[in-house]
C-alpha cells in the first residue's frame, strides 16, 4: 500500500508539472513521466498487460506523436497566456472544481479490502471488455485523439 501512495503522489505531483510548466515540450515529457507512473500502478495491481500497453500505446507511441507535432511546428515558441485572463480564470474555476469532485469521491469511497477477481488485467478480460462493453469508447478516443493532433496542427501553422 505504501508504494501506491508514493507513485499516486509522484503521479499527481508530474500531472501538475504537466499544467503549470510554460514550456509545451517540457509539460508533454512530464505528461510521458505521469503515464510511466500510471503504468508502474497498474502493475502494482498485477495488471501487467495493461501496464505494458500503457507504456506502449500512450507513453510511447501517441506521446512521441505530440512532440513530433509541437517540434515540428515550433509551438514551443509561440505559446503565451500574457493578456487571456478570462483563459486562467476559467482554468482556475477547472481546477477548483475538478479538485472538490476528487475530494467528495476520496471520502465518499469505502475501501472494502476486497480482492480483485484472478482474471483481472489478463489478456482475455481486456480484450472481453475493450471489444463488447467500451468498444464505442475506445473508437471515440481514437478519434478524439486524431482530430487533436490535426487541431493542434492547423492551429500552430504559420500563416504564408
Amino acid at each position: 500500500m505504501t508504494a501506491f501512495w508514493i507513485l499516486a503522489t509522484l503521479a499527481v505531483l508530474s500531472a501538475i508539472v504537466t499544467i503549470l510548466h510554460r514550456s509545451p515540450v517540457y509539460g508533454a515529457l512530464a505528461l510521458v513521466q505521469t503515464l510511466l507512473l500510471i503504468a508502474a500502478m497498474f502493475a502494482l495491481l498485477d495488471a501487467h498487460l495493461v501496464a505494458f500497453l500503457q507504456v506502449i500505446v500512450y507513453a510511447g507511441a501517441i506521446m512521441v506523436l505530440f512532440l513530433f507535432v509541437i517540434m515540428l511546428l515550433g509551438a514551443e515558441d509561440e505559446v503565451r497566456l500574457e493578456g487571456r485572463s478570462a483563459l486562467r480564470l476559467g482554468a482556475l474555476v477547472s481546477a477548483v472544481a475538478l479538485a472538490f469532485e476528487l475530494a467528495t469521491v476520496v471520502v465518499a469511497k469505502r475501501v472494502d479490502g476486497s480482492a480483485l477477481p484472478a482474471s483481472f488485467g489478463s489478456t482475455e478480460a481486456l480484450a472481453e471488455r475493450l471489444f463488447s462493453r467500451w468498444a464505442l469508447p475506445f473508437e471515440l478516443t481514437s478519434l478524439l485523439l486524431m482530430v487533436a493532433v490535426v487541431g493542434a496542427v492547423v492551429l500552430a501553422r504559420r500563416k504564408a
